[in-house]
């Protein structure tokens, strides 16, 4: 079973894939696929906030 920082390293590695796939939706202008990417970027960064993470140096999106 996965314990609390093995969870955190898991949601910061999706939070940066998901970074990088939205800002290359938003370069190509695919206003549906960022979009999309945006829920889960959203969702991600709740739930790092909520974990105490500090976001201010990582996060690319800043929404």
């Amino acid at each position: 079973m996965a314990n609390g920082l093995e969870i955190t390293r898991d949601s910061l590695n999706d939070f940066m894939k998901i970074q990088r796939y939205m800002l290359l939706a938003k370069e190509e202008n695919a206003t549906k696929t960022y979009e999309e990417l945006k829920e889960e970027y959203l969702f991600l960064k709740a739930l790092l906030m909520t974990a105490g993470v500090n976001l201010t140096d990582i996060d690319k999106i800043k929404e």
